[in-house]
């Protein structure tokens, strides 16, 4: 319905079925008591399928239904964004419930969450620390998310990705 529809007199079909404003089929009628109808409640005839055979028509208020097309062009689309919370072997439990919780709250407004486990020194030969803790993660929200990248890693860091349900 991007083009532009065709209304009331400019209709050029001589019969159409008609919808009223309830959104009742009325049936096959002529095009002048179609109007006659839509002028009796105070409304336009608008042709909202012009290829059918007859043309449907329908009884609205026309300037109300461009408003309202307008308006829903106009709303904002949610971009999906990568989140990053960062962690190391040693972060507290607390702490990582803390981060848990933040999670959370990206995925329950559609982003994904970009988990990082960061090793220093010596850390790095316990990886294992690590990988519980991403296990931590991935257990406490499954119930909202799914693991997209289960394990990204590479000499001083460790991750996963997840991603809203």
């Amino acid at each position: 319905m991007s083009q532009e529809l065709r209304i009331n007199e400019r209709i050029r079909a001589a019969t159409v079925r008609l919808i009223d404003e309830n959104g009742a089929q009325v049936g096959v009628i002529s095009k002048e008591e179609a109007l006659a109808k839509a002028k009796g409640v105070e409304q336009d005839l608008v042709e909202v399928a012009p290829d059918a055979n007859p043309p449907v028509c329908r009884i609205m208020n026309y300037g109300k239904y461009k408003y309202k097309q307008k308006k829903k062009m106009h709303q904002k689309q949610h971009v999906v964004q990568l989140k990053e919370l960062r962690i190391r072997p040693k972060t507290g439990e607390h702490d990582i419930q803390t981060k848990i919780r933040q999670a959370r709250k990206f995925l329950e407004s559609k982003n994904r969450v970009l988990i990082n486990m960061l090793f220093k020194g010596r850390e790095r030969a316990h990886s294992e620390l690590g990988e519980n803790i991403l296990k931590q993660f991935a257990t406490a929200l499954e119930d909202i998310a799914k693991v997209e990248k289960e394990k990204i890693a590479d000499e001083r860091k460790m991750g996963m990705i997840l991603a809203p349900k």
